[in-house]
């Protein structure tokens, strides 16, 4: 009985220890400070540029951004597996949130929780065709019509658009639904 005991108690003192060495969970976004959630931003790009530059390297494409490759790889490691020859490579889309803006109805940014790096492109294409129909290009939009991203409905009607132009000039779409000059 005494044996019985002892193994038990040697099992769980094991597994107690097992425990405490397992990986640690990730923070949860909100939870984040903001110096931190600033550096995840700023990884976030280094994805995206690596994205549009299949050239680029993770440790170039950071100095880039102003963080550095460990930041990058803290913050998303399943998006930069290790290729054969040691260099980081980029996956063709990740399912890392991010909260990003677009113009509502009165002109005040609407949020949208993106889930993946494709609904992250995405909302930067209505951003770009809003920009150009803002210049005068009236079929800039009409992809857009009807079309929501995240749950959210973007907004494409001609008037409504005209009636809150002032709110949404090139400075104000950058500096507001961009975060701003990086």
């Amino acid at each position: 009985m005494r044996i019985n005991q002892y193994i038990t108690h040697n099992k769980k003192r094991a597994e107690a220890r097992t425990r405490k060495t397992s990986k640690p969970r990730s923070i949860p976004i909100s939870q984040l400070s903001e110096r931190s959630y600033a550096a995840r931003d700023h990884a976030l790009h280094v994805l995206a540029a690596m994205r549009r530059d299949p050239n680029l390297s993770l440790t170039h494409a950071a100095k880039l951004q102003g963080v550095k490759r460990e930041t990058v790889r803290k913050y998303f490691p399943s998006a930069l597996p290790k290729a054969a020859d040691g260099r980081y490579r980029i996956t063709t889309s990740d399912r890392y949130v991010a909260t990003l803006f677009v113009p509502g109805a009165d002109g005040t940014p609407v949020s949208v929780k993106t889930r993946s790096s494709k609904e992250r492109a995405q909302i930067g294409q209505y951003l770009r065709d809003l920009g150009r129909y803002l210049r005068g290009n009236r079929d800039a939009l009409s992809e857009w019509h009807g079309k929501k991203i995240a749950g959210v409905e973007l907004l494409t009607a001609g008037p409504t658009l005209k009636a809150i132009e002032p709110a949404l000039s090139d400075f104000s779409l950058y500096r507001t639904f961009n975060g701003g000059a990086v």
